[in-house]
This record gives C-alpha cells, structure tokens and sequence, in this order.
C-alpha cells in the first residue's frame, strides 16, 4: 500500500516540475476566449501570464466601473476562474450571480475584484492577491491599467464603446480612448520573457483587438522573439466580424499592427479564405459545437511550444 501511494507522490511532483519548467506562455485578449486558453495553457506549463482587455462598459462590469471608476473586472474574473486551483469552491463562487434588488446582475467574483482593486494602489498588486486566494499558477494582467474606451471606425461613421461596437458592422479598425494607455510593466517583462505568445480567441474587434489595441502591449508583442499564434475564432460574431472568414481575421491583426507566425483554426465553421501566413486547421470544438475545446487546443498550443 505505502509503495502504491509514494509512488503516486512521486509521479505528482514529477508533473508540478515540469510544469514548472514548462514554456513561458503569454496569453492576450478578453472573455470567454481567453478563459479557453488559459485553461488550455495551464495543461502544459505553470509559467502563464494573461494580457486581459479592460475595455468592457457593459453589465455588471460597466456598472462597477462606472461606480467605482476602476478598470471592469468581469473579464479579469473569467480568467482567474479559468486558472484556478482545479475543484476550488472559492473559483465557482465566483462565477456566482445575485438576482436580487441593487445586486441583481453581479456576479461575486466582479463584487470581490472591485473591492481589491478599488482598496489597492496598484490594480497589479489587487490581481495578485486575488490570484493567490484562487490558487493561481501564473498571473493575470490588465492590458491597461487606465479606464479606457472602445472606439471603432466603421463604414456608418465612428462608434465609442465596448458594447456599441459589438453591435455594429463593417468596422474597418478600433482604438483606445486616451490613444496612449499604461500597461503594466510586469506585461512587458512578460511579453519580453515569452517564448510563446497565444492571441485569442475570441470576439475580434471587441476583446482580441481591444488588448492589443494599447500601445505598449502591440509593441512588446512586436519585439518579441516568441514564437506567437493567433487562434481564430470558430464562427463570425455577428454583427461585429459577419461575413469574415480567417483570412480576414488575420488581415484585421495585420492592419492593427499585429504579426503573428501561424493561424491555428477549425474551418468546419469557418471557412478559410485566403492566408498570407501557415495554417493548422484542426477540429477545436467541444461536443456541443458553441466553444473551443480546451483538451483539443492543449494539444495544438503544446506542440506549437516545443
């Protein structure tokens, strides 16, 4: 019995140092996306940080901002959940959402970040204290430390804000109000240390571009020497991207100023079009067809990253 248990010790410890040793991954964009990578991320190697995007004005997270005027925290939380301690009852609290009267709408997790970034003097330092209460492996960063607004410039005239841009179509580029955000230095070391840089998936305008619309994160990624993948989205988002296929996901990162070394995609809902640069086209979905499937992306990111 004793050898059967020290055996399995060893095998764990085995597992947490070469995870230890694992890649160091950084991981950029917003909402449900990002969350899928990290998840898939966290497979293969603890040295993960996230570039999160700030820019949503929308529900609980608008609602918070607005009120405390700190950066929306419901992005944030999606992903601390995403990279907490596998089973923590602390994680699934989080995603926990009141229905009642003034709270109506919050979810727990954006109440909790709030209050440690409100009570901070660094939104850094809040992120990384909500980190170790989850029993986070890696780290979470805002794009930007600065509130900032979404602005897009589409065939019907310029449009401001997260929500209004994800309602509009034919947008031919977005940007930041101020144009020139902080993001935090621990971002650029991040991204300067990186041997593998994720971007997406997820809405293209409003969460993949949102965070690399700050100058500083499109900079560092652009220095970088990390082996960097873009991995599309699954579907057009309509109305924001209808009608876009991966060619044109790759083209709007390229016309952002964003370079990427190769697409990963499943062009079983999305066709392909034309790509300027290397392809992986492999089935991504989960069963029910709605979302990336982490296990299937561990498997591709992981092999991209040797």
């Amino acid at each position: 019995m004793s050898e059967r248990v020290d055996d399995g010790l060893a095998s764990e410890g085995a597992d947490d140092r070469a995870l230890s040793r694992g890649p160091r991954v950084v991981a950029i964009g917003g909402g449900h996306g990002l969350a899928a990578t990290l998840r898939a991320v966290r497979t293969y190697t603890d040295r993960v940080t996230a570039l999160v995007s700030v820019a949503d004005d929308g529900g609980s997270s608008g609602r918070l901002r607005e009120l405390l005027h700190i950066i929306p925290p419901g992005d944030l939380r999606k992903c601390l959940v995403a990279m907490a301690e596998p089973g923590s009852p602390l994680a699934a609290a989080f995603e926990y959402r009141f229905t009642e009267e003034e709270l109506d709408g919050h979810a727990l997790g954006n109440l909790v970040l709030a209050g440690l970034i409100d009570g901070a003097s660094d939104p850094v330092e809040a992120l990384d204290e909500a980190c170790r209460l989850l029993g986070v492996r890696g780290r979470i960063l805002p794009a930007t430390v600065e509130p900032v607004v979404l602005k897009a410039e589409s065939a019907g005239g310029p449009v401001a804000g997260q929500v209004a841009v994800m309602g509009t179509d034919n947008i031919r580029t977005v940007s930041l109000v101020p144009s020139d955000p902080k993001a935090p230095i621990q971002a650029l070391e991040a991204l300067g240390d990186a041997d593998q840089i994720v971007v997406g998936p997820g809405s293209l305008f409003t969460s993949v571009l949102a965070a690399v619309a700050v100058p500083d994160i499109r900079d560092g990624i652009r220095r970088s020497e990390a082996r960097k993948v873009y991995v599309c989205n699954l579907r057009p988002q309509v109305p924001e991207s209808e009608g876009f296929d991966v060619g044109m996901h790759v083209a709007a990162l390229l016309a952002h100023g964003i370079e990427v070394d190769l697409v990963v995609c499943d062009t079983g809902g999305l066709p392909l079009g034309t790509c300027p640069i290397p392809v992986v086209d492999v089935d991504l979905v989960r069963p029910n067809g709605l979302a990336h499937d982490p296990s299937k992306l561990a498997s591709v990111l992981s092999d991209l990253a040797r």
